[in-house]
């Protein structure tokens, strides 16, 4: 899958490069597709590539020995999945995969490396995106620890409509469950509440977003803090 020229690329950060910059990037970079449950970074094995989402979700998550998982960071077009290599990490205990299915513009870890040291202003960008993931997951474990379901679960819905294109998008109870770390039948209730409010529309495992300010306010707090401090370091978002 060729790789598009900037003026049509849909990730935000490759957006906001300089010319000569995106230009690099192209010349070592390939276009794939995504598919739903995708590996992108498999726990504790080397990472082989970035991926720079034209599309899509991707989902971070944590596991304990015996098989319990949470989602700790989501990914889309605002971002790139492969943030360990900034810090000259080339591996992780984390799993990414893929949520939402979509495309991405994908880079070799070594080109990736020689890139980010060669290129100042590339360096830049990519290490303020890492700093709003890395917010992103403290904001997760404040989220888990100080709000009720649904307010985690109206949080997480809003990071999911902030990157898909639409009101739209694909989602089960059992997922949910998983990545909010809770059984399936507080997802449920949660979702009906949100749901009996107006908020939301769920049906045949899809979720629509019926009044987003509505859902802000059923977030409360427990939104908004690291997709300020993007919009303010890269001056883009939703």
């Amino acid at each position: 899958m060729p790789v598009p020229s900037q003026r049509y690329v849909r990730n935000h950060l490759l957006s906001i490069l300089s010319p000569d910059d995106y230009e690099a990037i192209q010349s070592v970079a390939e276009g794939v597709a995504l598919g739903r449950r995708d590996i992108l970074i498999a726990a504790n094995k080397s990472i082989t590539h970035v991926y720079f989402l034209e599309s899509g979700i991707a989902s971070e998550v944590a596991a304990t020995p015996e098989g319990r998982r949470i989602e700790v960071c989501i990914t889309g077009p605002e971002g790139i999945v492969g943030v360990p290599l900034l810090l000259d990490v080339d591996r992780t205990p984390h799993e990414t995969f893929v949520q939402i299915e979509g495309d991405a513009v994908r880079v070799e870890a070594a080109a990736f490396r020689r890139l980010v040291e060669e290129r100042r202003i590339l360096r830049r960008i990519v290490g303020h995106y890492a700093y709003a993931a890395h917010l992103q997951t403290a904001g997760t474990a404040l989220s888990n620890g100080s709000h009720t379901l649904e307010e985690r679960l109206a949080r997480w819905l809003l990071m999911c409509h902030d990157r898909v294109d639409g009101d739209e998008f694909p989602v089960t109870h059992e997922f949910l469950s998983t990545m909010l770390g809770v059984r399936r039948p507080g997802v449920t209730t949660a979702i009906h509440s949100l749901e009996g409010a107006g908020m939301i529309k769920a049906r045949r495992s899809h979720v629509q977003v019926l009044d987003r300010d509505k859902l802000k306010a059923a977030a409360g707090d427990s939104y908004g803090v690291p997709e300020a401090e993007y919009r303010r370091l890269i001056h883009v978002g939703r």
